[in-house]
């Protein structure tokens, strides 16, 4: 056998593949390229496409916690301030308190006055003094409570006694010490007699 005999039994041995020519050979290269190279860009988008999902979550989560966390501070906020007006009014309330019974004592002297010491320069100060403790209450809000010839309330008065008093029952017929108020809140109710019959 020689051998080109040799070489063409060779050649029919071998696989298909090595049997084409050269550039066969690079058409298959470049299909099997292509078709790796399609998987990996799906593969690559696939993957960013995940990324893209778990940090718009991510994004979803943080905006959340953000939205919360503002909820809580403006709640935070408010409260703090519905806290220190209410405090404000609580050490208002004190002090006014403190000074009603003096306001009481200059109501008792002004309707008790004898007439000859009415006259005097020095009672008319002594008024006045009088009058601008009412109008420092009044401009913190206090006001008093009108009890005489109203119904009687139990919210704004304070029953002492009873009286026979044709007409003029469930009425307050006599206040014996006003009763004040801070805006809305009962100070202090009236101490009232109320009628009967």
């Amino acid at each position: 056998m020689t051998n080109e005999q040799r070489t063409n039994m060779e050649m029919q041995n071998q696989p298909e593949a090595l049997n084409r020519p050269q550039g066969d050979q690079s058409v298959d290269t470049a299909d099997n390229n292509a078709a790796s190279s399609d998987d990996a860009t799906t593969t690559t988008v696939d993957a960013l496409k995940q990324r893209l999902e778990q940090a718009e979550a991510q994004a979803n989560e943080y905006k959340e916690q953000w939205m919360r966390a503002t909820a809580d501070y403006k709640n935070f906020k408010r409260r703090t301030e519905s806290e220190r007006s209410e405090l404000i009014r609580n050490a208002s309330v004190a002090l006014v308190l403190k000074l009603l019974p003096v306001l009481d004592d200059f109501d008792r002297a002004i309707e008790n006055i004898p007439e000859d010491i009415a006259a005097t320069p020095w009672w008319g100060g002594t008024q006045m003094i009088a009058q601008k403790l009412r109008t420092i209450l009044d401009s913190e809000g206090v006001t008093s409570i009108e009890a005489l010839g109203h119904d009687f309330d139990p919210n704004f008065h304070e029953a002492v006694s009873y009286a026979e008093s044709e007409g003029q029952d469930g009425k307050v017929i006599a206040e014996l010490q006003k009763g004040y108020k801070l805006r809305d809140r009962v100070l202090r109710p009236s101490m009232v007699m109320v009628g009967k019959g």
